[in-house]
């Protein structure tokens, strides 16, 4: 889950944070370490669809407990929907 508003920084930016419903602070910043890597990989990289458009965005990330069960590669595919999502967003 995240949420995306129009920036107007430089580029587009990410932060993350952690939902307390994961306990464990291990797992706290393990889920923030994957969706850190999952952001700079598929929102941030060059062929992302967002860096394509030139469109500017701040993006929040919210790691729930889910992000710690699925699969990277499931991950990387939610986190490459939502970046085609906000490629089509009008600023």
């Amino acid at each position: 889950m995240g949420f995306a508003v129009s920036g107007r920084a430089g580029g587009t930016r990410v932060g993350v944070t952690v939902s307390r419903a994961i306990k464990s602070s291990v797992e706290r910043n393990r889920a923030r370490r994957r969706l850190r890597e999952v952001a700079r990989t598929e929102l941030l990289g060059g062929d992302s669809p967002v860096h394509r458009v030139g469109i500017r965005y701040d993006v929040v990330l919210i790691a729930r407990p889910a992000a710690l069960e699925i699969s990277y590669a499931d991950l990387r595919a939610e986190a490459s929907l939502a970046a085609l999502r906000l490629a089509q967003l009008k600023p």
